[in-house]
């Protein structure tokens, strides 16, 4: 996620954090790194979003074994939450400086608010407003640790250091993808972030163009930043499934809007009862790989510069991905 933009989509592929063991995930980045892809995410849960998916690895460990694994291929969390729940911003601005001191500029750091089931067991759980401003309050003291050359002292609302020093550096710019839902949290993506990351379970293309995008925009713009050296982030949700077979399995993992909810088998249980119309515009339904290419084209258009698949740690999706979709825009 280079400040530096291009014309040139960028794809990676989201491996989840769920359904498999550690060392699948990172087998799955060394094979997506051999096919081609940017980058590599894995979710950074602490608890699964459902129940079903089965297992919950910390990614932190995971993603230092995959760098290792691999040459070349990025690899980020998506997205951490350093709003002092499980993780103190000091904390994440540590493991990140020492992740790109040992491979720099490989590691990428999306960040968001975060979800009840995995930040509520370690912080009484705020309302939205108090968590993206912690996470701006967070942000600001992540670079300064990276940037400081002496002690120095933090006094925000909701992070206090007296004569602190992180005396292990990155080794290279980390910039910060701020995790943009709605156009407010778009608007604090411009502003406070480096770049933008979205999902179209939530924002369709139009909402992207016409409400997300552009309060990022703005936001970079009030900051005094080019938003045009910035990268819109999309992660894609696309289905090949027929209607039917789609409402079946999404019914399983839906409960997309269980931020407050703390209990994976309730979020799962709460997926049964949502409408079929939410449903179907949780995902986009594709007749075949030609509609899915071009609603990746019209995203480009749009202006998104790097979309991001969502094969999970799947080999054979990872493989179809790359060859129905990567070597296309290659």
């Amino acid at each position: 996620m280079s400040r530096r933009t291009t014309n040139r989509l960028k794809i990676s592929v989201d491996l989840g954090e769920n359904e498999g063991e550690p060392c699948e995930f990172r087998d799955c980045a060394i094979l997506a790194e051999k096919l081609g892809f940017h980058a590599a995410f894995f979710g950074d849960h602490f608890l699964p979003w459902v129940d079903e998916g089965g297992k919950s690895a910390f990614i932190w460990s995971l993603m230092g074994a995959a760098l290792e694994a691999t040459r070349k291929i990025k690899i980020g969390p998506l997205v951490t939450v350093p709003i002092g729940a499980r993780y103190h911003p000091a904390i994440i601005a540590q493991a990140a400086a020492t992740i790109d001191n040992m491979y720099p500029g490989r590691f990428l750091l999306p960040v968001g608010t975060g979800e009840a089931v995995n930040e509520s067991f370690f912080l009484t759980w705020p309302n939205w407003s108090e968590r993206i401003e912690r996470l701006r309050e967070g942000i600001a003291l992540m670079r300064k640790l990276w940037s400081s050359k002496d002690y120095f002292d933090f006094e925000g609302k909701y992070f206090r250091m007296h004569q602190v020093y992180l005396y292990t550096k990155p080794k290279s710019q980390i910039d910060v993808c701020f995790s943009g839902v709605g156009p407010r949290s778009a608007y604090y993506a411009g502003k406070y972030g480096d770049h933008l990351v979205t999902l179209t379970s939530h924002n369709s293309l139009d909402r992207c163009r016409d409400v997300i995008f552009p309060s990022f925009e703005k936001g970079a713009r009030d900051a005094g930043k080019d938003p045009n050296k910035m990268e819109k982030v999309v992660s894609l949700s696309f289905t090949l499934e027929s209607k039917k077979s789609y409402l079946k399995s999404a019914a399983k993992t839906a409960g997309t809007d269980s931020w407050d909810e703390t209990d994976p088998r309730k979020i799962g249980e709460l997926g049964k009862l949502v409408s079929e119309d939410r449903l179907l515009k949780l995902s986009y339904l594709c007749a075949n790989w030609t509609e899915v290419i071009d609603l990746i084209s019209h995203f480009h258009e749009a202006g998104t510069n790097h979309i991001i698949l969502q094969p999970g740690a799947n080999r054979e999706n990872i493989k179809t991905y790359a060859r129905k979709v990567l070597r296309h825009f290659q």
